[in-house]
């Protein structure tokens, strides 16, 4: 797991700076998940090894990551200071049945779950991006829009990692 400031496994660094150019970061790396679930529809539901998610299962989770923090921000944008559920990643993969889907679709899914939260991060004016919540990674702490548009940055490009290493090259 990440630290708060910075992933060994991807070498992804938070700036909180930099946030408000997080959704095109987004979004670029959803399309390339996309395409390459589309391009490797047949393999992308396969496991690696039992205990590690498939491509699929990524792609899966990508889009819901991107589908709550919308709705987190949103949230963030009514309510001072809120403390948003759990999103309970492993409890949706296995009741939204990640493994099952189509990889096609969940490609498509996940553009619009991409267009859909970077939407929101655009309309964002400076005070609201330094509105917070009490989010619960890597510790409950209070965090910035900023840096929840950052960390979900960070989910796209590791989750995209992910997914290169299990897929071979094109």
């Amino acid at each position: 797991m990440p630290s708060a400031d910075h992933c060994a496994e991807c070498a992804f660094t938070y700036d909180v700076v930099a946030a408000p150019a997080a959704g095109s970061a987004i979004d670029a790396a959803c399309a390339e998940v996309a395409s390459l679930l589309v391009r490797h529809a047949a393999t992308a539901p396969t496991r690696p090894e039992p205990a590690t998610w498939s491509a699929l299962e990524y792609g899966c989770h990508l889009r819901d990551v991107l589908l709550v923090q919308r709705e987190r921000v949103l949230l963030a944008l009514r309510v001072d200071q809120p403390v948003p559920e759990p999103m309970g990643r492993e409890e949706r993969a296995v009741h939204d049945g990640y493994a099952e889907q189509l990889a096609t679709d969940v490609a498509r899914q996940l553009i619009d779950a991409s267009t859909l939260f970077t939407h929101v991060l655009d309309r964002l004016d400076a005070d609201q991006w330094d509105r917070t919540m009490v989010y619960n990674y890597p510790e409950p702490a209070p965090r910035s829009l900023r840096w929840v548009a950052v960390h979900t940055q960070h989910e796209a490009r590791h989750h995209l990692a992910d997914i290169r290493r299990q897929l071979p090259p094109s």
